[in-house]
């Protein structure tokens, strides 16, 4: 099988898998060498799937001896099969960096023969990479759950970022959906890495001239709908790691029914909406200081789809709100709706010298459609005195008093009146008229 073809198969096998990162690494350019790993030096694309893709992102094989149920390169499928060679991938590197293609590399493989083998072939191709080409481009490698520790210290040396899939929420669907893989051997990786990183930090403390180790940390990656966990366990699981594991990143990724098994829960297509609502959850929970119990629990186990997480959480805790933009402290302004980390800090900069003005918060960031019924900024504006069911529909925008709308998708070679974009009433006889002005939807509809 030619270069060509393999690089068809095993790139187009490769993407389903949603933790490819290019942030947070710090590897300048050297001369003699070539790539620089800064974070401004990676460029980000998106694939015809809606997924960013900044990286030649490709397996090594798509050969494995698992027979996961929600995995299209299972043993028991059939489909081509290809793997690279370890010069093979280091030429494509190479080749594409030189023609401007690409700016790193993601690299991840189905198990060779057993764990430790194919890590050895994946440490090869980073190793070669960067000791023998001198590349200082980004490499994101995918850690092989149950492969040895000592290999895993290897590749954390070459690497900016490792990754190992945890892929399902609960120890029961694995060995459900995945019996070759098991939590221990998945976790094991995890703790090597986390443990690497703490003393490669300890060592540059001392001697900058310390090679680094995963400078970009360690993420991971959950399929979200392939088993009927909750919202709330898949959060709750997300924020354990991130405690215990110091993860940069956990990556949820909706189910794409790419096999008909028994086992798996019935889709016919992913769930993007939950995929959305739980990265924003994860957002506040990583960075705007919630707690997952904060944002649901055992009688509220779903995220909400008509609402982000944090507007949720303000209507289910009207005993926080108003906030008062002239005193609240910093982390209490992150928790109002249509205020985020920017917004925050010039409230909070912009108060020191002079009073604010109700005219002031849209220019300081702050989105006044969500924010407007849950801040006080002086007697000039108080919020709205709305019930919380009428609050809602307010905030969801489907107010049953109105009359209801919808938008006509313009058409590139068509009608006129359709391609400038008019709206489209529905009126109670059934019937449809353009209006004559030219009214055009917001982004955020």
């Amino acid at each position: 099988m030619d270069l060509t073809a393999k690089l068809d198969i095993l790139s187009a096998a490769a993407r389903y898998d949603a933790s490819c990162s290019s942030s947070g690494s710090r590897r300048p350019a050297q001369r003699g060498g070539m790539g620089n790993g800064m974070p401004s030096g990676v460029c980000h694309s998106w694939a015809d799937d809606g997924r960013c893709i900044s990286l030649l992102k490709i397996l090594l094989s798509n050969q494995c001896v698992h027979d996961c149920a929600y995995c299209l390169n299972r043993r028991s499928n059939s489909q081509p099969r290809a793997a690279f060679t370890v010069d093979e991938v280091v030429r494509l590197t190479i080749e594409f960096y030189r023609r401007n293609y690409i700016e790193g590399l993601f690299l991840s493989s189905g198990i060779m023969r057993d764990e430790d083998y194919t890590m050895e072939q994946l440490v090869a191709v980073v190793r070669r990479l960067r000791v023998e080409e001198h590349f200082h481009g980004y490499i994101h490698l995918k850690a092989i759950p149950g492969a040895s520790e000592t290999l895993i210290q290897q590749a954390g040396l070459y690497t900016d970022r490792l990754s190992v899939n945890i892929e399902l929420p609960s120890e029961c669907s694995l060995r459900r959906l995945a019996p070759g893989k098991t939590r221990e051997g998945i976790l094991r990786p995890m703790k090597a890495i986390r443990q690497g990183i703490a003393e490669n930090r300890t060592e540059r403390k001392t001697s900058r001239h310390a090679p680094l180790f995963v400078p970009a940390g360690q993420s991971t990656q959950l399929i979200v709908g392939a088993t009927p966990e909750s919202d709330q366990q898949i959060l709750n699981l997300a924020s354990g790691l991130y405690g215990n594991y110091g993860l940069k990143r956990v990556y949820y990724s909706a189910f794409v029914p790419v096999n008909q098994d028994s086992r798996l829960v019935p889709t016919e297509c992913p769930d993007l909406l939950r995929e959305h609502r739980l990265y924003q959850a994860d957002w506040l929970v990583r960075l705007y200081g919630f707690s997952a119990g904060e944002l649901l629990s055992a009688d509220n186990p779903f995220l909400d789809r008509e609402l982000d997480p944090k507007t949720a959480w303000a209507l289910g805790h009207p005993e926080c709100f108003p906030v008062d933009l002239r005193r609240a402290d910093y982390n209490t302004l992150l928790r109002v709706p249509g205020i985020g980390f920017k917004s925050a800090a010039r409230i909070a900069s912009a108060r020191r010298f002079a009073a604010l003005r109700p005219e002031d918060l849209p220019k300081l960031g702050v989105v006044m459609k969500r924010a407007r019924y849950f801040i006080v900024c002086g007697p000039a504006l108080l919020p709205p005195a709305l019930a919380a069911d009428r609050l809602r529909l307010q905030l969801v925008g489907t107010d049953p008093s109105t009359p209801a709308e919808t938008w006509v998708q313009p058409e590139l070679f068509g009608r006129s009146d359709l391609a400038a974009g008019f709206l489209v009433d529905r009126v109670e006889s059934g019937t449809q008229e353009l209006m004559k002005d030219a009214r055009f939807p917001s982004p955020n509809r």
